[in-house]
């Protein structure tokens, strides 16, 4: 099986495409009429045009090159249909309808059944049970959800259990100027679950991070060996800390298992784990738009010593170390900034001033650091430094970060400058800081561990048999019962 058919087809099915506006069938063709390719709306019981498309009565009857069926029908209909697309050649479908293996035996038996006329096609299913999926960069939007043609391209993939979530992630990179590179709603994973979009977007051009949301799964190893395989990075939310398992399996028929052993079996594959969507979209933005740290090291600039206290505290309580700089870099902070607030880490300058991208690139160059965070209210008269953090990263090839607040109106051409340039934009002290363990926590679960020489580990580092949502180490828990256990639910 593979997906390109599904998240690149050379043309579209709409089966049970409908004029009726509201209707699934309407709105699944209205997004899918975008695409920059043939898009067939198929319903034996209409007749003219929909969106400049004539309709078809099968899919057995399209005169022209179909990869991919957005099946809006109900579910006791779609074993059918499917059979139909097999017939055709279609190699891959989106099952919008609920009612399969969420909804007890009888729907066990539907998911069965359509399962087995996939494995006799070899079609990729997504779903049953999801709202479908987005690709930006090239106008592919099988979704019936509204505004998916306001979510602007990005470099993050968003592959979440649930449709729903994954559109709250979608539309929240909108909101945060960032944008996707795509967004997948699993559903109840027929065919086509974590395992193999992992692997999938991890082989994309347009995707530098992968961002998870996970309720539970039949499959726990597939999806922790997939994590493993890849290159690029990813990073999960694992939602179930209290006890949802009856409402989870109700929603997608997820198993969800132990919440800290899923955890557990995260740290142990290289996975970075989070507790909030925001929180997964700004580890995404780090870790894609970053070099990949060397170690869990985290060199502070502030111009506000407030916003700099949170930082300090919330990187240590995330799994970051703040060492020591150097003494030729305290030096070197001094001559630059004589009589400076305080000139070790985290640096505080008092307020920006002209010399701030000096003092950044300082503490960028300090061999004591891999990952830097900068932190400054916004004076107009000042700006912020952009042309120091212009190819800052790649020189040092560190991670630099940058969070600020003031006017938006204000702000807002300076924010683009700064994604111009590559530079992870946060817009509070907690997000940047966390944004930065995150870093921290990707460098020591890839190996990345060491201690800066002259450094210290600070109590809230993670150390070594830490295993809770924070760890970043091997953990207590051997990878041999992680993978029993996590894979217990299969």
């Amino acid at each position: 099986m593979t997906l390109k058919q599904l998240f690149e087809p050379s043309g579209i099915a709409v089966v049970g495409a409908s004029a009726t506006e509201g209707k699934i069938g309407y709105e699944a063709m209205a997004n899918a009429a975008e695409f920059d390719g043939p898009v067939y709306p198929v319903n034996p019981s209409a007749t003219g045009e929909l969106f400049g498309s004539e309709f078809v009565s099968s899919v057995t009857e399209i005169d022209g090159d179909v990869d991919l069926a957005l099946c809006c029908v109900p579910g006791p209909a779609t074993p059918d249909v499917l059979e139909e697309c097999g017939e055709a050649g279609i190699g891959a479908a989106v099952i919008y309808a609920s009612g399969f293996a969420e909804a007890g035996e009888d729907g066990e038996k539907l998911q069965e059944a359509i399962v087995e006329v996939a494995r006799e096609y070899d079609i990729s299913l997504l779903g049953p049970n999801t709202s479908g999926f987005l690709v930006p960069g090239i106008d592919l939007r099988c979704t019936f959800a509204s505004g998916a043609e306001e979510v602007p391209p990005g470099n993050t993939a968003v592959i979440a259990q649930s449709g729903g979530v994954a559109h709250v992630l979608a539309f929240q990179s909108r909101r945060q100027g960032r944008g996707i590179s795509a967004m997948v709603g699993l559903g109840n994973r027929a065919n086509v679950g974590f395992a193999e979009t992992v692997e999938y977007f991890d082989g994309d051009d347009r995707t530098d991070a992968i961002v998870l949301h996970v309720e539970g799964t039949d499959d726990g190893r597939g999806l922790l060996e997939a994590c493993r395989e890849s290159d690029t990075p990813v990073i999960a939310y694992k939602v179930g800390q209290s006890d949802v398992g009856d409402f989870a399996e109700s929603h997608t028929g997820a198993l969800t298992g132990d919440h800290e052993l899923y955890t557990a079996g995260f740290a142990q594959y290289g996975v970075p784990t989070v507790d909030a969507t925001d929180d997964l979209l700004d580890a995404a933005a780090a870790l894609g738009n970053s070099p990949t740290p060397d170690g869990p090291n985290v060199g502070v600039v502030t111009a506000q010593a407030g916003p700099g206290i949170i930082i300090t505290d919330r990187i240590q309580r995330a799994g970051g170390r703040l060492p020591e700089l150097t003494e030729a870099t305290q030096e070197r902070v001094d001559e630059i900034l004589p009589g400076i607030t305080y000139a070790d880490n985290p640096v505080d300058t008092g307020r920006p001033m002209p010399e701030f991208g000096d003092i950044v690139t300082a503490v960028a160059e300090d061999d004591r650091i891999d990952i830097v965070l900068v932190y400054e209210l916004f004076e107009a008269a000042l700006g912020l430094p952009v042309d120091a953090l212009d190819g800052l990263a790649e020189r040092v090839d560190k991670p630099v970060l940058f969070a600020t607040e003031g006017i938006e109106e204000a702000l807002a051409g300076q924010r683009e400058e700064l994604k111009d340039v590559g530079v992870p934009f946060f817009e509070t002290p907690e997000r940047a800081a966390d944004a930065a363990g995150a870093l921290a926590r990707y460098a020591q679960l890839h190996g990345g561990d060491r201690v800066a020489d002259g450094g210290s580990i600070p109590a809230g580092a993670v150390a070594d048999g830490d295993v809770s949502a924070g760890a970043g180490a091997d953990g207590d828990v051997s990878p041999g019962v992680v993978d029993e256990e996590v894979a217990a639910d299969e």
